[in-house]
């Protein structure tokens, strides 16, 4: 029968299927391929005891897409998520996946958590950031802030949390999930880091009809290999508009002449600070290439 992998611990994965959850190991054949399966698969298993509900992966469906950390498939959304406050909101890191989700066909989405730390003008203003280029949601875990809008938002998707330790990322998914019952952080007074809470991962049913991976991973990466400075303003996508008024067709919006974009920025008809992050960036990937 057909399943979904919604939990993989130490070997054993657990399949969701129309006879109810199955503890399953994969084939042999599996690890001869080099195939690691992941929560998220679609599998055809076969079940060996039907009392102790166990069983065995025979194939595994084709896949949209996967990844290695975390080991996940089948994603339709990235929800990058970041506090408003305590940590403090780290830019770039949260740019960078952000094009990483796009770089992999991703749906990009933002969430600005712990909005209940800050007064609704410095929740609005940070919204502001990116809301010229993606869906924005502001939210609380705390007080239940924004999330019939962010269960909206995954609607009859697959959707991975990502974000910096400590953005909450825990408490979310157990405010839209009561029964997930995760472990989650404190916020380390020395250094306003999170401490790391999830130890595997899993995927859960949002009320509304979506699914939402909780992962270990996806709190800081490298760009993709094939993004290399000259390409990254492609990844902005309120640059698209103002670029069409710049004066050479491959502007890269740093210091050319009749730059349309710098000037947007200048004026604030985009954000300054995606601005600021997209030279950081460009300047990162630039000294990147030279070794």
């Amino acid at each position: 029968m057909k399943g979904l992998i919604v939990k993989g611990i130490g070997g054993f994965y657990y399949i969701e299927t129309a006879a109810g959850l199955i503890e399953a190991q994969g084939r042999g054949i599996f690890r001869k391929q080099g195939l690691t399966l992941c929560v998220g698969d679609e599998v055809e298993v076969s079940v060996l005891s039907a009392e102790e509900k166990k069983g065995v992966i025979e194939a595994v469906l084709p896949r949209r897409n996967h990844f290695i950390r975390p080991p996940i498939a089948n994603v339709d959304m990235l929800i990058v998520t970041f506090a408003a406050k305590s940590p403090k909101p780290n830019f770039p890191l949260i740019d960078k996946l952000l094009i990483w989700a796009q770089a992999q066909g991703l749906e990009p989405l933002v969430c600005i958590n712990k909005c209940d730390l800050v007064s609704a003008a410095a929740a609005s203003a940070l919204a502001g950031i990116y809301e010229d280029a993606y869906p924005v949601v502001t939210a609380s875990s705390k007080t239940g802030a924004g999330l019939d809008k962010l269960k909206a938002h995954i609607s009859g998707k697959k959707a991975a949390l990502a974000g910096p330790s400590g953005a909450g990322k825990s408490s979310l998914l157990n405010a839209l999930h009561p029964p997930a019952e995760l472990e989650t952080g404190q916020i380390s007074q020395k250094t306003q880091r999170g401490r790391h809470t999830t130890r595997h991962v899993e995927i859960f049913a949002v009320e509304g009809g979506g699914r939402l991976f909780d992962t270990p991973g996806f709190t800081s990466l490298e760009l993709p290999e094939e993004i290399d400075e000259r390409e990254l303003r492609h990844y902005y996508p309120e640059f698209e508009a103002p670029a069409r008024d710049c004066r050479y067709d491959d502007c890269q919006h740093l210091k050319e002449p009749d730059c349309a974009v710098r000037a947007a920025a200048l004026a604030g008809r985009i954000s300054p600070q995606r601005y600021q992050s997209y030279i950081y960036l460009y300047e990162e990937l630039k000294d990147k290439r030279k070794y």
